[in-house]
């Protein structure tokens, strides 16, 4: 069921501002006994939020629980329709705007279906940093008490939109320890596969696309993406490759298939781990390819390997663990070995407490950090890595997250097999905001190519024409 059907179905009738709610048409008692009653509670949830959106530089549409239009913003209603709709189904959800410290309180809103958003679900999502911004003075603060404490009352009459939990939220990081990752991980990936299947392409790659045009279709993109890493890395025959957090096991299997390594990955996923070996099995690869449940730090050996990947992992090894997690790669690779990160960075430095870190913290990825890309080819150096190659894909992750969330939405009803309806609107939101904030720059990715720091000429072909010839196994070898 789409959200805009799941609207209709829910919008309550025109007779709740006579104090009736949507369900069978009954009167609240707590409505029936109360000396606010529902009509002056949409008195004053519109006094609110034309208080609330006094300053917004837009045109924005709102519909209270009774049907009745509000529009806000400095955009005057005759410079044309606003993009999208905010369908207001609980009176609380306007009291959370101004109740409480919870910046995140909106977004529970949405998660519970107290809101809803009709139209365009991406220009909705840019109210973000207006509502970040609301300040309210103590004067104003002190005029809108109490009627943001009656429409908290009214809430608890109100019936629920959707008949679901709140979206988990995770145990905080703080050490980026074995355990604390160990959870962080299962937090995230040990949803459902099926879940994620829904909304990935078949091979299940978990990171951005390489995208030829904007037209591409996602399954392949992805497939460009694994060729392209492994173009980077100039794999050979019989070369041994290490894929540090595997997820389901793609680019083991296509290093494998395509450039005839001996694979292994390592992940900390139980999920991730059985499918990955599922998968190996069916390519008929387990002479050649294997894959463990093992953190990082545990990988033991020195020299083991021709080549290293990791390809969205770092960013849960937390910042101060960066030393750690490059020295072990270091320690792991053959000196005239290569590595490839690919990785997301942050355009501040450091992880500061924002809306959004905030919110990729309690709901998404518990132990998840960024850093600018400058700190990171800083700390790579530090520990004694050359940088070879530097390719920004923003573009690319930001088609990525479009086609995630466009196919998400499209399998509503099946993921609601496998996930609450709180979930999947945290996914969607959370999917649909990093889009944004790829395109917006606040966030980049990078795939960072390094060997040894030594007083050779580094093992690489001279030119990038290795990365686009047709026959990489010939072409791609160093000269």
């Amino acid at each position: 069921m789409s959200d805009s059907t799941q609207s209709a179905r829910l919008a309550p009738s025109a007779s709740a501002a006579n104090g009736k709610a949507a369900v069978g048409g009954a009167v609240p008692h707590e409505f029936s006994l109360s000396t606010f009653s529902p009509d002056r509670g949409l008195a004053a949830a519109a006094s609110l939020l034309k208080r609330l959106f006094s300053k917004f530089e837009g045109n924005l549409a709102m519909q209270l629980w009774n049907g009745d239009p509000l529009r806000l913003g400095r955009v005057a209603p005759h410079e044309g329709p606003p993009p999208f709709t905010l369908v207001i189904r609980n009176p609380g959800a306007i009291a959370a705007m101004v109740l409480g410290f919870d910046r995140l309180r909106f977004a529970e809103a949405y998660f519970r279906g107290d809101v809803d958003i009709e139209g365009d679900f991406f220009a909705a999502l840019g109210l973000k940093d207006h509502l970040d911004t609301i300040k309210l003075s103590w004067r104003d603060r002190l005029a809108v008490l109490l009627p943001a404490l009656r429409l908290q009352a009214l809430k608890k009459a109100w019936p629920k939109a959707v008949d679901s939990v709140s979206p988990s939220q995770s145990l905080s990081v703080t050490a980026h320890s074995r355990n604390e990752n160990r959870d962080a991980i299962h937090f995230h990936y040990d949803v459902s596969n099926a879940f994620y299947a829904l909304w990935l392409d078949p091979a299940m790659v978990y990171s951005c696309a390489y995208f030829e045009t904007p037209d591409t279709d996602l399954a392949s993109a992805q497939f460009a993406k694994l060729d392209h890493i492994c173009r980077k890395l100039v794999l050979q025959p019989g070369e041994r490759f290490l894929d540090i957090g595997c997820g389901w096991g793609a680019l083991l299997i296509h290093a494998a298939t395509h450039f005839g390594v001996v694979a292994h990955g390592v992940t900390l996923s139980q999920e991730q781990l059985a499918l990955a070996r599922e998968r190996i099995a069916q390519a008929g690869l387990q002479d050649r390819v294997t894959v463990e449940l093992l953190d990082y730090r545990d990988l033991q050996g020195e020299s083991l390997y021709d080549k290293v990947a990791s390809v969205g992992m770092f960013e849960h090894v937390g910042l101060k663990n960066l030393p750690l997690y490059f020295g072990t790669v270091r320690r792991l690779r053959k000196p005239q070995g290569l590595f490839l990160n690919h990785g997301i960075t942050h355009d501040v430095e450091g992880w500061n407490n924002t809306l959004s870190t905030e919110f990729i913290n309690r709901y998404i990825f518990p132990d998840g950090q960024l850093d600018t890309v400058s700190n990171i080819l800083r700390g790579m150096e530090r520990s004694g890595f050359e940088i070879a190659d530097v390719e920004s894909l923003r573009p690319h992750y930001a088609l990525t997250l479009r086609r995630w969330v466009e196919s998400l939405e499209r399998h509503h009803d099946n993921a609601l097999e496998h996930v609450e309806e709180s979930t999947y609107r945290c996914w969607r939101l959370y999917m649909a905001a990093c889009a944004l904030e790829f395109e917006s720059g606040e966030i980049g990715v990078y795939q960072l190519l390094a060997s040894k720091r030594t007083s050779a000429l580094p093992i690489l072909p001279l030119t990038r024409g290795h990365l686009y010839c047709s026959d990489p196994l010939l072409e791609g070898k160093a000269s």
